[in-house]
């Protein structure tokens, strides 16, 4: 029997190297070739993989939405600095 595989640590992994381990294991699994205990492993690496990159998208996303935010913040002008002109033909 052949030993589990090693693998990278996922968070010391770029985004596109994870993705790109994970669509090599979709094409493996896809190809049917592994025998059982190799694609349980594989499967649960992608899982691992699809976890990690889910979540590095959110996360970029949530940093993008503040900083798209921070670039639309308009200041309002403080009405309440200067006198009221309402009573003045009065």
């Amino acid at each position: 029997m052949a030993s589990k595989q090693e693998y990278r640590n996922i968070d010391e992994m770029t985004f596109r190297d994870a993705s790109t381990e994970l669509e090599q294991i979709v094409r493996a699994l896809e190809a049917g070739d592994l025998e059982l205990e190799e694609a349980l492993d594989r499967y649960a690496r992608g899982v691992e993989l699809l976890s990690s990159l889910r979540a590095r998208l959110t996360d970029a996303e949530q940093r993008v939405r503040v900083l798209l935010d921070a670039s639309q913040e308009v200041v309002a002008p403080d009405t309440m600095a200067a006198p009221s002109t309402a009573y003045l033909d009065e």
